[in-house]
């Protein structure tokens, strides 16, 4: 039932999972510390007192402590608070309690505190803003302050926290948002199609700019023929563009006679009405309206992005359109167009057309991506997949220096703890100072504690920069347990086993406490109606839907539901949709 790419690839995939189960299943040894560091958090966040206190050197003492001073921050004296921070100054824990005590220091408006406890490294608007107001009240409102006020009122064109109105205030009374700074955040605010802060920026404007920027808000809100009249200036012009978008977001059949009245009389740039052009094609192509091809015909090209250009080739297609399709790949962006999913399509479209000579060089080009549409490429020419696994060889010794970074020591502990979003906190700490071989080493440390989403985040594009060769690291990216269960149920419902070991990486990337939004549960995600159906099918006993976070009875249900999907739908990519 799968595609004859998936039937090729299994062997390969069967044999990979087949030599990752050893790596992959390491038995975690019982440390006796960890389970006194459990009951030791779990009485402080219950706000009890600890009856076995962890030593000042175990390596979550920090946490146990952060834990407890939680309970009580809002009475917590400046003085605790300063010591806690300096005890575990540069550790993760120092500085995630040092944004909640900010708060705290704000509230109390103890500043000269707030001023010592201050970081540069702290990103939130508001707490900045707190620290603007904390400058302001010890008589610190200089030039650098004019330049850090003046920095956070261009920052954005929405709406700033309330801890930002005292400083704005003041910036504004000191004569610092002269009215090019006003009209400014008025232009950002109207592409982010914010008429209320428009209107907000527009109050210390003289009087006939104050009214026109309150006009300008209103046409953002709801177009109004006034704007016929106004100066045909560039600012006018962009507001216009704006507020034609929006209307054409909501309405895209608006733009054949909203958009050229006001075009011609403000005088639109081609790529002014394109933003309104753009959105009526967005609009109407994602709802596969019969006048798709048409409104994406008059986006000029200026206004086309990589998303549109990719919906003016699902559009062709959906008309069985191929000179269409193959004209809309070539419009593409060179970039765009190398991917190997737009080289295949290209490919097949040439070959449909009978150019069977460049449609194989493009053929060959897609098969040297070890992506799905590479191996589909592949196919077409009967070449073999571009799979070249890479499997550095680790040195004991560096790993061993890994697995004992404080950071990363903490990291392993808190996830095994299932403290999740500390542990990530941990493992961001120790990233910023590893060099990418170390990284790649602390993934595979992790994968040894059960933490295997880190193969998934932590690989090819970490920290703002791209890793591109890692791709090739199958045996971290593809982390495989539970191996005898998902075999077992995958031969009891006929399914190829390396499918059941895709779903698990798709869904959870094998962690058997994740839970979605939707209350999704497990290892295959599977919702308690879900899980309770199937089992009464199966003929076992149901106890709830905690239990789904069992694994052998997760991927049993699991897998029996696949079962059933591809019975249902006769097709295994149909099923995986239907599954999702």
């Amino acid at each position: 039932a799968f595609h004859p790419s998936v039937r090729a690839l299994a062997p390969a995939l069967a044999g990979l999972l087949a030599a990752l189960l050893p790596a992959a299943c390491t038995a975690q040894t019982y440390d006796p510390t960890l389970a006194q560091a459990r009951n030791a958090l779990d009485a402080a966040e219950r706000g009890e007192p600890e009856t076995a206190p962890l030593a000042a050197s175990h390596p979550l003492a920090g946490w146990v402590e952060y834990a407890s001073l939680r309970k009580t921050i809002d009475t917590l004296p400046a003085a605790d608070g300063q010591a806690f921070l300096n005890r575990y100054l540069g550790q993760a824990v120092a500085e995630t309690f040092r944004e909640q005590w900010l708060a705290v220091l704000a509230k109390r408006e103890d500043w000269p505190s707030y001023r010592r406890v201050w970081s540069a490294s702290v990103k939130s608007t508001a707490l900045r803003c707190a620290e603007l107001n904390a400058r302001q009240a010890l008589g610190a409102t200089d030039a650098d302050w004019t330049a850090d006020a003046q920095a956070l009122w261009r920052s954005t064109g929405k709406s700033l926290p309330n801890e930002c109105d005292a400083p704005m205030a003041v910036l504004a009374a000191n004569g610092g948002l002269e009215p090019a700074l006003r009209w400014a955040r008025i232009e950002k605010a109207a592409a982010e199609l914010q008429p209320g802060v428009m209107r907000a920026a527009a109050r210390g404007l003289p009087a006939e700019e104050f009214a026109l920027a309150n006009d300008y808000a209103a046409f953002v809100e709801s177009v109004h023929d006034r704007a016929l009249n106004w100066p045909k200036t560039p600012r006018s012009r962009l507001i216009a563009s704006y507020g034609l978008a929006r209307l054409a977001k909501s309405q895209p059949q608006s733009v054949d006679s909203t958009l050229p009245k006001f075009a011609n009389a403000l005088g639109l740039s081609e790529e002014e009405r394109g933003r309104a052009l753009y959105q009526a094609a967005l609009q109407t192509v994602a709802s596969y309206l019969p006048d798709s091809a048409r409104r994406l015909n008059a986006v000029p090209d200026v206004a086309y992005d990589p998303k549109l250009h990719e919906w003016r080739v699902r559009e062709a297609l959906a008309r069985s359109d191929w000179s269409a399709a193959l004209a809309a790949i070539r419009k593409m962006g060179a970039e765009q167009r190398r991917d190997s999913r737009w080289r295949y399509f290209e490919a097949r479209l040439l070959e449909i057309g009978g150019d069977k000579t460049n449609a194989a060089a493009l053929y060959r080009d897609a098969a040297n991506k070890p992506e799905f549409h590479g191996f589909l490429a592949a196919d077409r020419i009967g070449a073999p997949y571009a799979l070249c696994p890479w499997t550095p060889k680790t040195d004991a010794a560096a790993k061993t220096a890994v697995a004992r970074d404080p950071a990363m020591v903490r990291a392993m502990q808190l996830y095994r703890l299932e403290r999740a979003t500390w542990a990530e906190r941990e493992w961001n700490d120790a990233l910023a100072h590893f060099t990418p071989e170390q990284r790649r080493i602390a993934v595979d440390i992790a994968q040894d504690n059960g933490w295997f989403d880190r193969g998934v985040f932590g690989l090819i594009n970490v920290g703002g920069k791209s890793y591109p060769e890692e791709s090739r690291l199958y045996e971290l990216r593809f982390p495989l347990h539970h191996d005898s269960a998902i075999r077992r149920e995958a031969a009891k419902h006929n399914i190829d086993p390396t499918w059941v070991a895709a779903e698990i990486r798709a869904e959870s990337v094998f962690n058997p406490k994740a839970r979605s939004h939707a209350d999704a549960r497990g290892l295959m995600q599977v919702l308690p109606s879900t899980g309770a159906g199937i089992a009464k099918r199966l003929g076992l006993p149901w106890r709830g839907g905690e239990s789904l976070y069992e694994p052998e009875f997760n991927i049993s249900l699991g897998t029996a539901y696949l079962r059933e999907l591809e019975d249902k739908y006769g097709m295994t990519y149909t099923a995986i949709a239907a599954y999702n």
